[in-house]
């Protein structure tokens, strides 16, 4: 009996369960019956046989007409056993097949096992060789606010506020009035100069620059660059700033640059921005 396949899937259809069971059960249950029918008796169904219904007669008299021959009581005899034997290793057969069809690991065409594949659910985690790097991405949180989990959720410079480290460049951006610009821009890569960065700045310097909007002004938005940017994007090559001029980036070997900037703690993420530590503030030029 041909199996009965699911469309195109090359597998077993459950239908075939059913329609081995159907024939493998009687199977089973008509050779076990027909061990136990006298061969005298099988010579002879009108007279002897027991009250039957109409479609067990039926079925009697078309094993009788398979079993009447000629032979001699004794032939008779191996003949039913043997028609018997038949039937059994049939039912036998047809239960195997059946249990092999209900089996749980499908067989395609081929003869090979079939695996279910699955696509790829999506992660919530980086992908290989794109997490946060550096050396001062020790210093970060590693749970509550300032995290990287906390800040993936947050704009740009309400990130920023969180890491201690960042206090006087946050300073600079409220001064400038670019908080909000800072967090309603979509997809910015920012060059995040860290305390000890403003330090290197002789102290009247900064003083000076911080009380100058339209310096300060000049000065950060020339670390923000209009696009995210990869770790892969800045092993060398040139990106142009919101202020207008260039930054070169680079990368021997662990380490990446930013100009004379070293970034000490790189590809984080917040919902708007990548943002880069860098350890020296980035002067545009005049």
């Amino acid at each position: 009996m041909a199996a009965v396949a699911g469309p195109d899937s090359g597998q077993t259809n459950p239908a075939t369960c059913v329609i081995y069971g159907l024939v493998g059960l009687p199977a089973v249950y008509l050779a076990a019956q027909l061990r136990t029918i006298p061969t005298a008796w099988a010579t002879r169904p009108t007279a002897a046989a027991p009250a039957m219904a109409p479609t067990q007669r039926a079925v009697m008299a078309l094993i009788v007409r398979l079993t009447r021959k000629k032979e001699e009581p004794l032939m008779r005899s191996t003949r039913t056993r043997r028609t018997s034997g038949v039937l059994t290793a049939a039912a036998l057969i047809t239960t195997a097949l059946a249990l092999a069809a209900c089996s749980s690991t499908a067989t395609g065409a081929s003869g090979a096992p079939e695996t279910t594949t699955r696509a790829a659910e999506p992660s919530s985690a980086p992908a290989a060789g794109t997490a946060p790097f550096g050396p001062a991405c020790a210093d970060v949180p590693a749970s509550g606010p300032g995290s990287l989990a906390a800040i993936a959720d947050q704009p740009v410079a309400t990130a920023a506020a969180q890491n201690p480290a960042l206090s006087t460049l946050v300073t600079a951006a409220t001064k400038a009035g670019l908080v909000d610009t800072l967090n309603s821009a979509q997809n910015v890569t920012v060059f995040a100069p860290t305390n000890d960065a403003f330090a290197k700045i002789p102290k009247d310097t900064l003083t000076q620059v911080l009380a100058d909007k339209q310096a300060l002004t000049n000065i950060l938005t020339y670390h923000v660059v209009g696009q995210r940017q990869t770790p892969a994007e800045l092993d060398g090559g040139t990106l142009t700033t919101l202020q207008g001029g260039t930054i070169s980036t680079a990368k021997a070997g662990e380490t990446y640059t930013a100009n004379d900037a070293r970034v000490v703690c790189g590809n984080v993420q917040t919902r708007n921005a990548t943002v880069y530590l860098i350890d020296t503030v980035l002067m545009p030029k005049s």
